[in-house]
């Protein structure tokens, strides 16, 4: 149990009044109707919204499940999230636009934009509540797990005081301030969870001897396999981090797998944030500037923590658990409540998010859809509220019977694996239809539970698996059942724009309509940014490990990269690219 100086409960009761006093600042902004309370009245300018995707995806869960993957694989590890900045990209040059151009308030509102009739209306219904609640709910349990762990170890609470006092501060300005906010107090809780995550691997590094004595310390620890360990990739034999499994992490997951802030195509509470933007040029620059510190700037120092805890405490039953555990030891006076402060604040910018991001389903996409379509402004933005609190304390249940954070990032992964396809292709192939979302999300589900109850199949090989049987089963209900009718894909072409050449025969139907084929630009620029997301996490990492040469290499592909993506963008973000289309 960590002791507090009356200055560190200073520090983390003024946190807890500041993000309580914005909650009540913008109460009032977010009751004006369910635009402002859920999308922030598409005012938001790109740095704000960026910097709201960074502290949404900085959890209390992401320094414990880094520092667990760091120490059962190394520092390629993280590959298991590193491989989605494919993903991440894919979205920011190829789809933000178009998001933000669909004009929607969820994501999965654009189900009936793109699709039509009663199958359109049924896979709206399902995702609104499937993705709100189940899913919602055990991503918010995992987030609050690893909240609850931090508080045990350092304040001796026990689990059920620890979950109540987390999910009880975000929940009240949580259902006072809506998406506003979130999004307002995530910028003081990403520069403050930032802060105190440096503090700590600052002085975790110089208590195990600086860069050389932690390595050096790793070698007398791990032996031989040291060198494996501070691998950015696994080598053909490396006992930490096997090759085959990198190999699907980035040849298969970053396409085929839905997942929370990583869907390919975009989607979930990332879109909702490009939603939240003031238009197409504000929503791109979000993603890219979220990119670019989500994958860049943020693992480094959980991943020296993770190293240092590896050496002072090897081999814990519970290696997520080695992150407090480095609280608990070295931090000074100060730094303790600043560092708790700081766990509360990336824990709350993620709750509150879930929070908002699953009453915007329950009331958008399943209450005002199908309860009650005509209501007031007032009525729904008090439905918002009270779906807001239903949610939390489903979560808070859903915790308790947790035991693993990176068991139930691995699970959701596999749970979504082959559906990520149906959702990149469906802006760009007018063949596909309700029923190949519905057949894609059914097939995933049932292989990957059906996989895992009955098969001791490791994670990697079982995603595969899950992704091949899903694909094939989606394809065939595609081409078995009938395309969406054409009067409606002119209607979603005309609106949405998407461009590319497998919308040729729709585009030609539609009168003073000239099509500008640039999804190659926008392919090379999502080629220069993962160059530049790749080569800045790999050269900031060399350089903090004391491996110069390397290090600069990298910083200068990352410069040159940058460089062709800042000229392509200045030229193409006044006219619009992305497949534009223009009216003759």
């Amino acid at each position: 149990m960590m002791k507090l100086a009356p200055i560190d409960w200073a520090l983390i009761i003024g946190y807890f009044i500041l993000a309580l006093g914005i909650g009540l600042y913008y109460s009032r902004r977010a009751s004006k109707g369910i635009d402002q309370y859920f999308i922030s009245g598409r005012s938001l300018p790109w740095w704000i919204a960026g910097t709201s995707m960074v502290a949404t995806t900085f959890a209390a869960d992401t320094p414990l499940a880094v520092t667990g993957m760091v120490a059962k694989n190394g520092i390629a590890g993280n590959w298991l999230w590193w491989n989605f900045l494919f993903s991440a990209m894919l979205t920011t040059f190829f789809f933000a636009r178009l998001w933000r151009r669909a004009e929607v308030l969820t994501d999965v509102e654009f189900t009936e934009l793109r699709y039509s009739g009663k199958p359109a209306a049924a896979l709206r219904g399902f995702r609104a509540l499937y993705l709100a609640i189940p899913i919602n709910c055990i991503i918010m349990g995992w987030v609050t797990l690893a909240m609850a762990k931090v508080i045990s170890l350092t304040l001796g609470w026990s689990k059920w005081e620890a979950i109540a006092i987390c999910l009880g501060v975000a929940l009240i300005y949580s259902v006072l301030s809506g998406f506003w906010g979130v999004v307002m107090t995530d910028f003081i809780q990403f520069i403050m969870a930032m802060s105190g995550s440096i503090a700590l691997a600052i002085i975790s590094v110089n208590k195990a001897g600086g860069i050389v004595g932690l390595k050096e310390k790793l070698a007398t620890t791990y032996g031989t396999s040291s060198t494996s360990i501070l691998s950015f990739f696994p080598g053909i034999s490396s006992q930490w981090m096997p090759i085959t499994v990198f190999l699907i992490y980035v040849s298969v997951q970053w396409w085929a797998s839905w997942y929370p802030g990583a869907e390919p195509g975009g989607g979930g509470y990332i879109a909702q944030r490009m939603f939240s933007t003031k238009d197409e040029r504000n929503s791109l620059l979000s993603t890219l500037w979220f990119n670019i510190a989500h994958y860049a700037l943020r693992p480094w120092p959980w991943i020296l923590v993770a190293l240092a805890s590896m050496v002072f405490f090897p081999h814990l039953a519970d290696p997520e658990i080695g992150y407090p555990k480095m609280m608990l030891a070295f931090l000074p006076i100060g730094l303790k409540g600043l560092m708790i402060a700081a766990f509360f604040a990336a824990f709350m910018s993620t709750i509150d998010t879930q929070l908002n991001w699953g009453a915007s389903y329950l009331v958008n996409d399943f209450y005002k859809r199908f309860i009650k379509r005509d209501a007031s402004d007032r009525h729904y933005v008090a439905i918002s509220r009270i779906s807001v609190i239903v949610l939390i304390v489903l979560g808070g249940i859903i915790t308790y019977f947790m035991s693993s954070v990176e068991g139930a990032w691995k699970f959701l992964l596999a749970l979504g694996a082959g559906t990520g396809s149906v959702y990149i292709l469906r802006w760009y192939w007018w063949r596909i239809n309700a029923w190949s979302e519905i057949s894609a999300m059914s097939a995933s589900f049932v292989t990957a539970l059906s996989l895992q109850a009955f098969t001791s199949m490791e994670f990697a090989p079982r995603l595969l698996l899950t992704t091949v049987i899903s694909t094939a089963i989606w394809l065939t209900v595609t081409f078995i059942t009938s395309p969406e009718k054409e009067e409606h894909l002119i209607k979603f072409y005309k609106k949405v724009r998407p461009g590319g050449r497998l919308w040729k025969h729709i585009a030609q139907k539609i009168e003073g309509i000239k099509i500008e084929q640039n999804i190659g630009s926008d392919f090379m620029c999502w080629i220069a940014g993962c160059i530049c997301g790749y080569t800045s996490l790999f050269g900031i990492g060399k350089i903090i490990l004391q491996m110069y040469l390397h290090g600069f290499i990298y910083i200068g592909a990352a410069i040159l990269s940058g460089y062709y993506i800042y000229r392509n963008l200045s030229k193409s973000l006044s006219i619009g690219s992305c497949g534009r289309v223009r009216s003759e």
